[in-house]
């Protein structure tokens, strides 16, 4: 169990910094096996939020700069009062952060009622931080980006990408190939869920100061796509379709146009119980020479689909895929549910050399109720491209459902965490709840102290020659039917 104070004092809108009282950024608390960090803490006060909560982080790493930006202050209808960032300088020594401001009107005079889906990139091409964002109000919601010229000390109000009024799960990567034929390039992407969840992709070229208008891609409807770009310069897309499948789609000319989705594989979720929001919802990296890596939860390889384990596809060129494979976290006799990875790649590592670290949560017991599920956070590694695995780290637990925000899809910790790699370390970032101060929540967003060595952990575990035992669709209450993860 962590254990450390809540935080303090409210959030000073004329400030990029973290708050500050008892939630700084840097303090350290000792579970039982692995020191945290927490990185950021909820100060807001805002009547919409539940305080104190953080959730869904997600992360990139260049050089020895590692960014994660996240949630702060979660609305039960959708969104937080503001996305939160943290920045270490020194490959993961020492931390500071703050408030992106200029989105919501509870932080740096923005004009929105909230802000969800942040994810965070790096345009080595024009020496820029952006940090994408969902911005809501009543009548629409925005797709845009923050951007940061001086390494993430400060951000710029938000710079509009698309508007409608039902967008959804925007995500952002930009070619950081110096060979690449479109290298400086940016892509975003989102989802349209008010019709049918229509993929759509926008590009820069300008460090994210301009973006194309919202390319429509035909025949991709689903949600939660994370674009890559492959060394080539090639960009490829997976995401989760409506149909509960994994799919992905590619572009060979910078973004010009979109290819039509090519089938990954099925996803066969198991709902995961006590009315936790997850899905099977993708995590996506790509290493140096330009091999795709695709994560998700399925139990495909559980009998009864008892449970869910984490899977994973590759591809070289993003048309044709391998697997999926099932990473050996617990044995398939376990009771062990596994879900929401947050998947990261050494970017100076390939092939069957690859460094791969995965962040998860898990409940040791799948078979729970929303008063005696327990949560927990794991972590393991993989040397060698994902083909043998290290024995898996539990990073914070247990967690009470009960010390989660709530939402209209179930408890939420986020619908993605992030791992991301600095000087040859795996960092994870993800939420970690303590037990409620009163009527006030406890939750924010840690990473691991020191990083993990994945070169000094051992593989222990190899799924070789596994083969699923479910396939297609089942009617069993215990599977789940695709519903979209709304903000």
């Amino acid at each position: 169990m962590i254990i450390g104070s809540g935080c303090g004092a409210s959030p000073n809108p004329t400030q990029n910094k973290i708050a500050s009282g008892s939630c700084t950024a840097g303090s350290k608390f000792v579970p039982a096996s692995v020191p945290l960090i927490e990185l950021s803490c909820d100060s807001f006060t805002n009547s919409s939020s539940q305080h104190r909560t953080e959730v869904e982080p997600a992360s990139f790493a260049f050089g020895t700069t590692l960014i994660t930006s996240f949630q702060v202050g979660r609305i039960f209808s959708g969104g937080a009062a503001d996305i939160g960032y943290a920045v270490s300088t020194d490959g993961g020594g020492t931390w500071s952060g703050g408030l992106l401001p200029g989105i919501t009107t509870f932080q740096g005079g923005g004009t929105y009622s909230a802000v969800s889906d942040t994810s965070v990139i790096y345009d080595a091409a024009h020496g820029v931080w952006l940090i994408a964002t969902l911005p809501i109000s009543n009548s629409s919601i925005a797709v845009s980006v923050s951007r940061s010229s001086d390494g993430g000390v400060t951000w710029s109000h938000p710079i509009l990408v698309a508007q409608g009024a039902d967008l959804d799960k925007n995500w952002i990567t930009c070619d950081n190939t110096q060979t690449s034929p479109h290298y400086g390039n940016c892509y975003m992407e989102w989802d349209d869920n008010g019709n049918n969840n229509l993929v759509y992709m926008s590009t820069s070229s300008d460090g994210g100061s301009t973006w194309s208008p919202a390319s429509a891609v035909t025949g991709a409807n689903g949600l939660g796509g994370q674009p890559l770009v492959q060394a080539s310069g090639n960009v490829v897309v997976p995401f989760l379709t409506n149909g509960s499948a994994i799919a992905s789609f590619s572009s060979t000319n910078g973004g010009a146009t979109w290819d039509t989705p090519v089938a990954v594989a099925s996803a066969n979720p198991r709902t995961v119980l006590g009315n936790l929001r997850t899905d099977a919802l993708p995590s996506a990296q790509v290493d140096a020479a330009g091999t795709v890596y695709v994560v998700w939860q399925d139990c495909s390889f559980r009998a009864a689909c008892s449970s869910n384990d984490l899977v994973m596809s590759t591809s070289s060129d993003g048309i044709t895929w391998k697997g999926p494979s099932r990473i050996p976290i617990d044995a398939l006799t376990s009771t062990v549910d596994h879900f929401i990875p947050g998947l990261g790649i050494d970017s100076a590592t390939s092939g069957s050399s690859a460094h791969l670290g995965l962040t998860y949560y898990y409940y040791p017991q799948a078979n729970c109720t929303a008063s005696t599920c327990t949560l927990y956070v794991g972590f393991l590694s993989s040397l060698d491209g994902g083909n043998t695995w290290s024995a898996p780290t539990t990073l914070a637990g247990p967690m009470s459902l009960s010390w989660l925000p709530s939402t209209s899809s179930g408890q939420m910790v986020g619908d993605y965490i992030a791992t991301s790699f600095s000087g040859g370390k795996a960092y994870g970032f993800f939420a970690v709840a303590q037990a409620n101060s009163g009527s006030a929540l406890n939750q924010a967003i840690y990473t691991t102290e020191a990083g993990f060595d994945v070169a000094t952990r051992a593989a222990v575990a190899s799924s070789s020659g596994e083969r699923p035992v479910v396939s297609g669709r089942s009617s069993s209450s215990n599977r789940a039917l695709h519903v979209p993860v709304r903000r």
